[in-house]
């Protein structure tokens, strides 16, 4: 073999085969080869041409304002289908003067009838003729209306966006099925086996007590029946506005998409008027930490065949920063390098079995059942959290376990796990920017945020600029901050909020010792 190779180097076939001639080869029934040049061009055969590297220019986000202020944004992506839709500045965070749970029922009642479609069923057989589909989902900062459609539809489906978000009829009829469909998804909340949604909302309102990102996503259950036309109106009209808003779209032409914004959003009255904005909340988050507390009985949450043991669940949370910080890229590869997971989660390295709260919790403490870590980002504020799952009698232990997590950040930060941590977060951003879909979340949120786009390349850049110093660097400024915590479950053990304070203070993240006298 070895022979045979060096004969190959050598070029042993001799100059008729090294220039591509078929010297003396036939066909099996006979007939000769013919002799022909592969490196010279063929007779008859056109000029090829060559793919080559194209400009910059192909992957950058195009932004044009337009007259009332509305953004229009574009990012090119082949295929025949595209991603079209607005995102408007409100959300939860906007409604301290208003009956919390608005954005709740705008989002329920999205895509219903408007003025030129009488009813869901009428959009959704409008968007079957271009292959179509549509979503709307209301976030703390952000109510995105989007619609999946065959590019030729692409007028068709600005006009729909336009007259759902501008037009809506907002019958009493729909409105009632709207408040059902709510009391129906706060009761499945309260039911679910995974708490995650309702920590999450714990942990907000523990961190930013009754301020912006702090005030309730999901509509309270005693303000469903005082939500009507009229109260939705008065939000709409403040926050509804052109400049609040950017239209977004993926797989198509940016002249065209600014000729249907022209077309179906400049100068469109909306149903409620469009009489002067006064009551629009620019208020700052205020970070407060603090706890909040839910004593529940878990014990029947999965019942079956495999039941999930009751299990009693603890998040704990610091101020990070804003997505608008240059820490946001630290904090990001810091979450990344925790990780963690569930104790049952299939996986492997690119699982993050090699992060740290798989490492130093779940494979040293086999009795708790989760440790995840999660970072919130916004326009103005951050939170990095843990949240942690164990049996009632190991709360205590499980508390300790997660503030010394949250000292040992602030410690020594090995290369290899930071390089791991750092390509893990750019192979997940890379990945998740595959698709259409997330691909026109992103361009809407950056350039409702900031009127541009960082590509996913200048991302992957300040990624890997990050050193073991940023992370000390942010991490130390974090640990100052109070904590906030949410608990949920049998909480008999839980450490009081000023120990879990004393122990984020001190330089092994223990918890207070306690002496009893009597047991």
């Amino acid at each position: 073999m070895a022979a045979a190779m060096a004969w190959l180097r050598r070029g042993a076939w001799g100059p008729a085969r090294r220039c591509g001639l078929a010297a003396g080869r036939s066909y099996s029934g006979g007939g000769a080869y013919p002799s022909v040049s592969l490196t010279c061009p063929l007779p008859g055969v056109p000029k090829a041409v060559f793919a080559a590297a194209e400009g910059r220019e192909r992957f950058e986000t195009r932004v044009t304002v337009l007259e009332n202020g509305l953004r229009v944004a574009s990012q090119k992506k082949f295929g025949q289908f595209c991603t079209v839709g607005l995102l408007i500045n409100s959300g939860s965070r906007h409604e301290a003067k208003y009956l919390s749970g608005i954005s709740h029922f705008l989002e329920k009642l999205a895509f219903s009838s408007t003025a030129q479609f009488g009813s869901k069923d009428e959009i959704l057989l409008t968007l079957e003729k271009h292959g179509g589909i549509c979503d709307c989902q209301a976030s703390r900062d952000t109510i995105m209306y989007a619609v999946s459609a065959d590019t030729k539809g692409l007028d068709t489906v600005v006009n729909l966006l336009a007259d759902v978000a501008l037009q809506p009829r907002l019958s009493d009829e729909e409105i009632e099925m709207t408040r059902t469909a709510i009391r129906f998804e706060l009761e499945d909340l309260n039911m679910r086996p995974d708490p995650e949604p309702l920590l999450t909302e714990m942990i907000h309102a523990a961190a930013y007590r009754d301020n912006t990102v702090g005030l309730n996503r999901f509509c309270p259950v005693e303000n469903t029946d005082k939500i009507d036309r009229e109260v939705l109106h008065s939000y709409l009209r403040n926050y509804y506005t052109p400049d609040r808003m950017v239209l977004a779209g993926v797989g198509i032409e940016h002249e065209q998409l600014v000729e249907c914004a022209r077309k179906h959003l400049l100068g469109v009255e909306p149903v409620w008027g469009s009489g002067q904005t006064k009551d629009v909340d620019r208020s700052v988050a205020q970070y407060t930490g603090g706890i909040v507390k839910v004593e529940k009985d878990m014990s029947d949450v999965s019942l079956g065949p495999t039941p999930i043991p009751e299990l009693t669940h603890i998040m704990i949370g610091l101020e990070s920063c804003s997505f608008l910080e240059e820490d946001f890229i630290p904090f990001a590869v810091l979450n990344m390098m925790m990780g963690g997971g569930g104790s049952f989660s299939a996986g492997g390295p690119g699982k993050g079995m090699f992060t740290r709260l798989y490492l130093n919790v779940l494979n040293r403490h086999h009795w708790m059942y989760n440790a995840t870590s999660y970072h919130h980002s916004y326009e103005d504020t951050g939170l990095l959290c843990i949240h942690a799952s164990a049996d009632p009698k190991q709360v205590r232990e499980m508390v300790e376990i997660i503030t010394r997590e949250f000292i040992l950040m602030a410690g020594a930060v090995g290369e290899v796990e930071l390089e791991r941590a750092k390509t893990q977060l750019k192979s997940m951003l890379m990945m998740n920017l595959e698709s259409r879909p997330v691909i026109f979340e992103d361009v809407g949120r950056q350039v409702l945020a900031t009127n541009t786009r960082k590509l996913p390349h200048e991302l992957c850049a300040l990624i890997s600029q990050v050193k073991s110093a940023d992370i000390k660097r942010v991490v130390t400024k974090m640990l100052h901050k109070k904590p906030a915590v949410a608990a949920l479950g049998d909480l008999t053990d839980l450490p009081t909020y000023e120990h879990i304070q004393t122990a984020l203070s001190s330089k092994d993240g223990r918890l207070p010792r306690m002496y009893r006298l009597f047991r």
